[in-house]
């Protein structure tokens, strides 16, 4: 008995699971995976979710965290969007810029420029994005509990790897980002 030929490839679509071929590389990132589904995210103003207000309590290394002020801190953010992505949080659970104290935006403030100063002496970034989302709708990935994000900029990080490959590169671990921003904190005047 012959067996049967089949003349022709029967064509892929989304939905059988493998995607449509296309002439993107992937890089597989799947512990990116917990933030989209939004896994240990506060919900709402639950303080005792969230992880801003839980980080605080491991080791600096352990936690990302940079320096540590009497009200605010500075953490690596673990989802960057460049290297040396850092972020400036209130200790205290608070959701709104206005909410702040007048102590604490003046400290949030204070550690933005020192974050500047200190990624400028270590990386010699060209430029910097600077701010804050408020609220989901803004694009907040935690909006229950208030950050300023400090993203240094060169010319060229946008290169061929997220223009043509499709991928970011971050070429150092974030642990060692880490270590050279804390360092670079203490002695920066």
């Amino acid at each position: 008995m012959a067996a049967a030929v089949r003349s022709e490839e029967p064509e892929l679509v989304a939905q059988d699971g493998v995607g449509i071929p296309d002439a993107l590389q992937r890089l597989w990132t799947p512990h990116r995976m917990a933030y989209i589904r939004g896994e240990n995210k506060p919900q709402d103003d639950d303080a005792a979710g969230c992880p801003f207000c839980t980080l605080v309590d491991l080791d600096d290394a352990d936690a990302l965290v940079i320096a540590r002020g009497e009200r605010v801190y500075a953490v690596l953010n673990l989802y960057p969007y460049n290297p040396g992505h850092l972020m400036v949080v209130p200790f205290r659970h608070v959701a709104d810029y206005t909410a702040l104290t007048a102590a604490e935006t003046v400290e949030l403030a204070e550690f933005t420029q020192r974050a500047m100063l200190v990624a400028r002496r270590v990386a010699a970034p060209h430029g910097f994005n600077i701010g804050m989302n408020q609220g989901v709708i803004a694009g907040a990935g935690i909006a229950a509990h208030l950050h300023q994000h400090v993203v240094p900029r060169w010319g060229g990080d946008a290169n061929f790897m997220p223009v043509v490959g499709h991928t970011k590169v971050l070429p150092q671990l974030l642990g060692e980002t880490r270590a050279l921003l804390a360092e670079a904190w203490s002695v920066t005047d």
